[in-house]
């Protein structure tokens, strides 16, 4: 596309919308265009989004929505209105051309706002089960974008496109494993678990994965991305087990696949997109009280391709978590088929996909 676009990327609020909005607003700078992307005040944006020093960032206020009859509904209200109202500002400010939400709540003011303004607007879910959110959200876009083909049925009236999920460049072009393991102080011959609960880590599975830790090969070693709220913790629980590397937060993703041989982690369509690129095996256990069991919807599509183990949270102590564990590293059969079905998912290019249809949508017929 020989025009230069301007286009407004909301992505704020957890990893799983800012790491895919990056993606985008990378390819996008590729391709010519001109990107800002809005998060939110989260610490979480904050941290993730400070190494993109040559993306341009604006802040805005997360609006979460209440239940629909909670007396927070009025504030909420308020709240969301006037959030509408500065993205308008932004949006003229940076006269953009069109605007794309990558999910969430923190979507919807921004994208209803281009829409009233007139824009070509659209929003990207990631996961087999779509959010509330994004199904609302969805009503004043041109076009919705997709993870995966199982969320379509849940876009009967729009016009929907499987893009994949876009991730960042670095994790299609990951470091050498010697590399990554001196960067966390590991060793590079020996088989290594990653545990990983998302942006904002995961308790019982942080405690659940530190337990097993006792119980896995005595050669196996562990690099746990645990939350800055569970660090310590983690740390007390793993005191004096060798080879085991606790991390509060990790902005080295790309070096954290390089060393892994297996990965533990919750279900988060970003955190599963990445693993199918980098071609893992995986033990997934789903966040219990995600909104609409999404995280289970999500490990299911990994699971009946072979790529995973899904097991839920109620059903899991520290001794089958291991037992799970050795029996995928030690069965180099599995191992591999695992490896492959996971590769076999992932869409590298989703990135590149979702920026040639909004260029289709904004070029004249």
């Amino acid at each position: 596309m020989s025009k230069s676009l301007k286009i407004l990327i909301a992505c704020g609020g957890t990893g799983g919308h800012l790491f895919p909005g990056i993606a985008v607003g990378e390819a996008l700078r590729a391709r010519g265009h001109e990107v800002m992307l809005l998060i939110s005040e989260k610490k979480v944006d904050f941290e993730a989004s400070a190494k993109y020093t040559h993306l341009r960032f604006k802040t805005v206020p997360a609006v979460a929505k209440p239940p629909t009859l909670s007396l927070r509904m009025l504030p909420f209200l308020w709240k969301l209105w006037g959030s509408i109202h500065q993205c308008k500002a932004i949006i003229r400010e940076f006269e953009a051309d069109a605007v794309l939400g990558m999910g969430g709540f923190t979507s919807l003011p921004p994208v209803y706002a281009g829409h009233r303004l007139g824009l070509k607007t659209f929003i990207h879910d990631s996961n087999a089960r779509p959010g509330r959110a994004n199904v609302m959200t969805s009503r004043f876009c041109t076009r919705v974008f997709l993870g995966l083909d199982a969320a379509k049925k849940f876009f009967p009236n729009r016009e929907t496109v499987t893009t994949g999920t876009p991730v960042r460049p670095e994790i299609t072009n990951l470091p050498s494993r010697e590399d990554a393991a001196a960067l966390f102080g590991l060793d590079p011959a020996r088989p290594t678990v990653v545990v990983t609960g998302g942006s904002q880590g995961a308790r019982r599975l942080n405690e659940l994965s530190a337990q097993a830790a006792a119980s896995l090969p005595p050669d196996t070693q562990v690099l746990h991305i645990a939350g800055a709220m569970d660090f310590q913790r983690v740390c007390e629980i793993t005191t004096g087990r060798a080879g085991y590397e606790v991390l509060g937060f990790c902005d080295q993703m790309p070096s954290a696949y390089a060393i892994a041989d297996l990965v533990i982690a919750r279900s988060g369509a970003s955190s599963l997109t990445e693993i199918a690129i980098a071609g893992h095996p995986s033990i997934l256990v789903p966040y219990p009280y995600a909104a609409d069991d999404h995280q289970t919807r999500n490990a299911e599509v990994f699971a009946e391709a072979g790529a995973a183990v899904l097991v839920h949270e109620r059903d899991l102590d520290a001794e089958k978590l291991a037992s799970l564990a050795t029996s995928i590293l030690q069965d180099l059969p599995t191992y591999k088929r695992m490896a492959k079905a996971a590769h076999a998912l992932a869409v590298p290019d989703a990135a590149d996909r979702v920026c040639a249809a909004i260029e289709a949508s904004l070029t004249p017929s």
